[in-house]
C-alpha cells in the first residue's frame, strides 16, 4: 500500500506538468487554430537556457527568469507564421473551420519543432544532456535541496520540489482558467474559439488576441521549463518529442481543445505512468498513453469529454 500511495504522489506531481503543457497547447489550438506540435521542443530550449544562465550566474532567479523569458520570446516569435495562415483563412470566408489550415500549422509547427530540437543536439553542450545537478549549474544548492523530503513516513516521500510542482501547477491553471472566464481577455479568446470570423466582425482585435494568447502560453511554457529543471535534474534535446507525443495523445484522449478534459486525463496520465514505473521493469510507461489513446479513439473518435474545435 504503501508504494502505491509514493506512486501516486510520485504522479500527481508528474501530472501537474502535464497539466500545464496540454493546457497550453488547447489554449493555442482554441484561440490561434495552431496544433502547436512544437511547444515542447520551445520549453526544453527554455531548459536549455535557463542552464546557461545558471551557469553564468549561480543564480536560481536568474534560471528561473531566462526560461520564462526565452520561452515567450521564442513563442512569440512563431506567431507571425501561424498568424499570417489565420489571415489567410479569414479572408476565405468559403473555407470550413478547422480543416486545412489546422492540419498546415501542425506541418509548420512540427518543422520548427525539428530544427529546435537539431539546434539543442548539436549546438549546446556539444549535443550532451545538461545536468541542473552540477556544482555549476546550482552553486547554491537550491535545486539540490528540491530533491530533499519535504515529508516522510515509510516508503512514502513528498519532496519539496514534488510539493511546488503541484502546488505551481494548481496556482497556475485557476489564475488561467479565472482569466479565461472572467476577464475581458478571456472573453475575447472564447469568441476567437467559438468563431474567429464572427469575432473580428464583433469589434474583436483578432490578431491582438491572437498574440496575447502566445504570449500568455508563453508564460506557462517558461514556468513548465523551470518545473521540469528541477523534477528532472536534467534536459536533452530529445525530451521535447517525448513530451509532444504525450502531449497530443493526452490532446486526443480528453478531445482536443477541451480544457477541462485535457487537465482531468493530463494528472491521470501522470499517475498511470508513475504506477507503471513502479510495478514494471523498462520504459512501459512511454506506451501506456498510446495504448490509451488507440483504445479511446476506437470507441470515441472525438476524445472521451468531446472536441471544441
Amino acid at each position: 500500500m504503501e508504494i502505491l500511495i509514493a506512486q501516486i504522489i510520485n504522479g500527481l506531481s508528474l501530472g501537474s506538468i502535464y497539466v500545464l503543457l496540454v493546457t497550453a497547447f488547447n489554449l493555442l489550438l482554441l484561440v490561434a487554430r495552431v496544433i502547436h506540435f512544437s511547444f515542447p521542443a520551445i520549453i526544453v530550449f527554455s531548459m536549455y537556457m535557463a542552464w546557461f544562465a545558471l551557469q553564468a550566474t549561480g543564480s536560481i532567479i536568474a534560471g528561473i527568469g531566462a526560461s520564462i523569458v526565452s520561452a515567450i520570446i521564442l513563442n512569440m516569435v512563431s506567431a507571425p507564421v501561424f498568424q499570417h495562415i489565420m489571415r489567410g483563412e479569414l479572408r476565405c470566408k468559403s473555407r470550413k473551420r478547422g480543416t486545412v489550415d489546422i492540419n498546415a500549422t501542425m506541418v509548420i509547427s512540427m518543422g520548427m519543432g525539428v530544427i529546435i530540437t537539431e539546434f539543442c543536439s548539436h549546438s549546446i553542450n556539444k549535443g550532451f544532456p545538461v545536468s541542473f545537478l552540477t556544482e555549476d549549474a546550482d552553486p547554491s544548492g537550491w535545486i539540490a535541496l528540491t530533491r530533499e523530503p519535504l515529508w516522510q513516513h515509510g516508503l512514502i516521500s513528498v519532496s519539496y520540489g514534488q510539493a511546488l510542482s503541484l502546488a505551481v501547477g494548481i496556482i497556475a491553471v485557476a489564475v488561467l482558467f479565472r482569466i479565461i472566464y472572467r476577464t475581458r481577455v478571456g472573453r475575447a479568446f472564447r469568441a476567437m474559439a467559438e468563431n474567429p470570423g464572427g469575432a473580428k466582425l464583433a469589434g474583436i482585435p483578432v490578431f491582438r488576441t491572437g498574440l496575447q494568447s502566445y504570449f500568455l502560453t508563453g508564460l506557462l511554457g517558461g514556468i513548465t521549463a523551470a518545473l521540469m529543471a528541477m523534477l528532472l535534474g536534467f534536459a536533452s534535446a530529445d525530451l521535447g518529442d517525448q513530451l509532444g507525443h504525450k502531449v497530443l495523445g493526452i490532446s486526443i484522449i480528453a478531445g482536443l481543445g477541451n480544457l477541462a478534459g485535457g487537465l482531468v486525463f493530463a494528472l491521470l496520465l501522470g499517475i498511470v505512468e508513475a504506477l507503471i514505473q513502479g510495478y514494471f521493469s523498462g520504459s512501459w510507461s512511454n506506451a501506456a498513453v498510446f495504448v490509451i489513446m488507440l483504445v479511446v479513439v476506437l470507441a470515441k473518435p472525438k476524445g472521451v469529454f468531446g472536441t471544441k474545435l
